[in-house]
């Protein structure tokens, strides 16, 4: 019996081996995918505030072929401004299906929220990245690109229809005087949603935005509650005592006394606080030889800028051309010193004494009298005949 149960043993281990060592079947073999096409239904879409929930564009692309059911795919819509290569890409997810539609309302937000500027066209990429469910094999489209226009929708807090903006407040350097004094604390109209100011606060007080530079304080913006944490660096604002938003406190100002570049905008209702570098310049003068007075530290009263507001200047002189010139913010000093590349206008380069001394401006090839306007807010200068 003993060597029976010796002579079964030994018959089902050779039976395992044997079973262990066959072959398995060979593993199925699946073809790769392939790159999709990308197409749109248009090259360039300029909606109106009226078409905001219709189809702007729709984009259709061709299937990848992987080896599983169309249910299994996934594709990523990608927008972004040309010339960035996808690194600031607003994405769109897209199950299934080869085609992705969007709405004037959609593009005209994703056009906002980079900054684009109100009915200015902007060239814009768009691509598709298609997968598997899991992530796996991706394939990237060609790029189309697009020309879109942002329209204007209705600001989230009505801008003063004055088209001005004053600032008043013990945050200020005017404090609570009403009328403020101007031209230093009326704000500078950025555009027709947007303004802004750059300030020396004292520090530690508080302040309110007025619409009319007059004695009355019946119509003035401000926050919802002044103590809320960090808002003196920003955050919502609204029309003050409107019962609808219960904007009735003054704005917080900043704790430490400085330079302070302020924006408000009433597009979205938001406004930003933050520190600015240098002082802003208070006066501004023209000196060159494309001028009457010659590379000179002191101009003559003629070549001294109208200050309009709180960052903005405007002068009208007679240029010669084939010279240069630039702009000064203290007589009888070098420094501050601003200047620019282009005949026209276009961004300032500036030396406020520490760093070297920015390109001279190119007098145009014209003489005759020209308004050179010049803004410290949006660090521009513009000159027209």
């Amino acid at each position: 019996m003993r060597n029976l149960i010796k002579l079964f043993l030994l018959a089902v281990t050779v039976s395992f081996l044997y079973t262990a060592c066959d072959k398995a079947d060979k593993l199925p073999f699946y073809d790769k995918g392939t790159a999709i096409q990308l197409s749109g239904s248009k090259t360039s879409v300029a909606a109106t505030p009226a078409d905001s929930n219709n189809v702007a564009i729709v984009f259709n692309w061709t299937s990848p072929n992987y080896a599983t059911v169309s249910s299994h795919y996934k594709y990523v819509v990608e927008i972004d401004s040309s010339g960035r290569n996808f690194s600031k890409k607003v994405t769109k997810t897209i199950a299934t299906s080869r085609t992705a539609s969007y709405t004037a309302k959609e593009l005209n937000a994703i056009l906002l929220a980079y900054g684009f500027a109100y009915n200015t066209p902007y060239d814009m990429d768009v691509r598709v990245i298609s997968s598997y469910a899991n992530n796996n094999e991706q394939y990237t489209s060609n790029v189309l690109k697009i020309r879109m226009t942002p329209y204007v929708t209705p600001p989230k807090v009505t801008p003063p229809t004055t088209n001005r903006l004053f600032i008043v407040g013990n945050a200020t350097p005017g404090a609570w005087a009403n009328p403020v004094p101007v031209p230093s604390q009326e704000l500078v109209r950025m555009d027709s949603v947007t303004y802004g100011a750059i300030l020396n606060l004292p520090g530690g007080g508080e302040y309110l935005l007025l619409p009319v530079n007059t004695n009355t304080w019946n119509a003035k913006y401000g926050v919802a509650d002044k103590f809320l944490a960090g808002l003196s660096a920003g955050g919502d604002f609204g029309f003050h005592l409107d019962p609808a938003t219960v904007f009735n406190d003054n704005f917080p100002g900043p704790a430490a006394g400085g330079w302070y570049k302020m924006i408000y905008n009433f597009q979205s209702g938001k406004f930003t606080v933050s520190p600015f570098a240098n002082p802003a310049p208070q006066e501004l003068y023209i000196t060159g030889d494309a001028v009457a007075s010659n590379w000179v530290n002191n101009p003559p009263p003629a070549q001294k800028f109208t200050r309009l507001n709180n960052g903005e200047f405007e002068i009208t002189v007679a240029l010669i051309p084939g010279k240069n010139y630039k702009f000064l913010s203290s007589f009888n000093n070098w420094q501050p010193q601003f200047g620019g590349t282009s005949a026209t206008g276009g961004t300032m380069g500036a030396n406020y004494g520490s760093s070297g001394d920015p390109d001279a401006i190119p007098s145009p090839a014209i003489a005759g009298t020209y308004k050179i306007h010049v803004n410290f807010l949006t660090n521009t200068y513009k000159v027209t005949q």
